[in-house]
């Protein structure tokens, strides 16, 4: 049965989580904004499926990152689309993640530009992995792949996050 105000205590204690999830996979604060309140209102309708004893931050997480999959799908095929049509190098520029404020800010930042750096399926598995807390079946799942690519794809996007955060590291 439906309890709206369970549904309301859960958004408040998981919403600022949700949002870092969305910022950290989409890359930018707005899509970030864009998104959790479209996984909360999917969480809404879904809510009376949700069973009582099970735990709401994996459940929602689940959401959240399918939601964003899917816009980053539909973001590379628009992106095709007007890369065709007009050429266009870059559609957007990523802003700065929430988390980035908790760490030192020049350690964030180039964190954060080396995790951007990365192709899509690299970014996302490190991401879903560690900070959306996924196994490897849940990442397997979502980027629709067997449990062993995500180990490959995890050791890959470490080897070049650390290449680029080396890189980094030698330019400054």
């Amino acid at each position: 049965m439906f309890n709206r105000v369970r549904y309301d205590a859960h958004y408040r204690e998981h919403y600022r989580r949700v949002r870092g999830l969305c910022a950290y996979l989409l890359g930018t604060e707005q899509d970030a904004d864009d998104a959790a309140q479209e996984v909360f209102a999917r969480g809404l309708k879904a809510f009376a499926k949700f069973r009582r004893g099970d735990d709401f931050t994996p459940w929602i997480n689940t959401i959240a990152r399918n939601h964003c999959v899917d816009r980053l799908r539909d973001r590379q095929r628009w992106a095709r689309i007007l890369s065709e049509a007009t050429d266009a190098d870059d559609l957007e520029d990523p802003a700065e993640s929430p988390v980035g404020r908790l760490i030192s800010a020049h350690t964030a930042t180039a964190v954060e530009q080396a995790l951007r750096s990365l192709p899509d399926p690299y970014r996302l598995s490190l991401v879903l992995a560690y900070y959306g807390d996924a196994s490897y079946d849940d990442i397997a799942e979502t980027l629709e792949t067997t449990r062993n690519h995500v180990g490959v794809l995890l050791l890959r996007a470490k080897q070049r996050l650390r290449s680029a955060l080396e890189s980094q590291e030698a330019i400054a």
